[in-house]
C-alpha cells in the first residue's frame, strides 16, 4: 500500500511570492522522490471559479457572506480527488487554501468563527490588493489563524535562493516527516463544521438558487431531514 502525501499549503499577502514558492518546492520535492501535484485556489476553471473571477476582477458585485460561501465552495469541489491523490501518495502543494478565505473574509468585518465553518493577478488591479485589505488579512493570518503546530512563517524579504532553503526545511519537518514517514491520517480542518445542507440554505436565503443531490431545493431537503424510510 503506497504511503499517504503531505498536504502543504503556501498562505501569504498578495505579490509575497508564492506561485514562486511553490514551483519551486515541487521541483526540489520531485527531485527527492516524492510524487508532487500544485493547486492553485481559487480555481478560476470551474463554473463557481468563473464567478470568483468576476468578483475579484471587479466585474460584478456579490454580498461578502455570499461570496464567502462560494469561495468555500470552490474549495469543496476540489477535496474528493485531493484526498484521492493524497491517499495514493501524491503530496500536494496549494497556492493559497482555506485560511485565505478566512482572513480576507475577516477582514471585511465578517466573524472569523463564522468564516471557518464552510471549511472545518497585477497588484492592485484585483478587489483584495490594497494596502488596507493586505495589512488586515496579514494580522489574522498571524494572530488569529496561525497554528504553531502545522504553520512556519517564513520571510518573503529574502533572495529567492533564502526563501526556498526556509520553505524547503519547513516543509520537510512539518509536513514530509508526519504525513509521509509517520503516516499520519488526513484529518479535518477546524473539526465541527457546519452542516452542508445549513450553508446551501443559508444561500437560498440570500437569493441564490441551490441544486441538491436528488433534485430537490436545499429547502426541501432540510425538511425532510431525519424522516426515516
Amino acid at each position: 500500500m503506497a504511503k499517504r502525501g503531505a498536504f502543504i499549503v503556501l498562505e501569504g499577502g498578495d505579490r509575497c511570492g508564492k506561485t514562486t514558492r511553490v514551483a519551486l518546492l515541487a521541483q526540489a520535492l520531485a527531485n527527492l522522490g516524492h510524487p508532487t501535484k500544485t493547486l492553485k485556489f481559487p480555481d478560476r476553471t470551474t463554473a463557481t471559479g468563473r464567478v470568483l473571477n468576476q468578483y475579484l476582477t471587479n466585474a460584478v458585485e456579490v454580498d461578502d457572506k455570499a461570496i464567502h460561501l462560494l469561495f468555500a465552495q470552490n474549495r469543496r469541489e476540489a477535496e474528493p480527488s485531493m484526498r484521492a491523490l493524497l491517499q495514493s501518495g501524491t503530496t500536494l502543494i496549494a497556492d493559497r487554501y482555506a485560511y485565505s478565505g478566512v482572513a480576507y473574509s475577516a477582514s471585511k468585518g465578517l466573524d472569523l468563527t463564522w468564516c471557518q465553518r464552510p471549511d472545518r493577478g497585477g497588484y492592485g488591479a484585483e478587489r483584495y490588493e490594497s494596502t488596507r485589505v493586505q495589512t488586515r488579512v496579514r494580522s489574522l493570518f498571524l494572530d488569529r489563524l496561525r497554528d504553531d503546530r502545522n504553520w512556519a512563517v517564513v520571510r518573503a524579504d529574502q533572495s529567492i535562493e533564502e526563501v526556498h532553503r526556509d520553505v524547503m526545511a519547513a516543509v520537510l519537518a512539518r509536513a514530509i516527516r508526519p504525513a509521509v514517514e509517520e503516516e499520519r491520517v488526513v484529518g479535518e480542518l477546524w473539526v465541527g463544521e457546519v452542516d452542508p445542507l445549513d450553508v446551501a440554505v443559508e444561500l437560498v436565503q440570500m437569493g441564490v438558487t441551490v441544486h441538491v443531490e436528488g433534485g430537490k431545493s436545499a429547502e426541501e431537503s432540510r425538511g425532510c431531514a431525519g424522516e426515516k424510510k
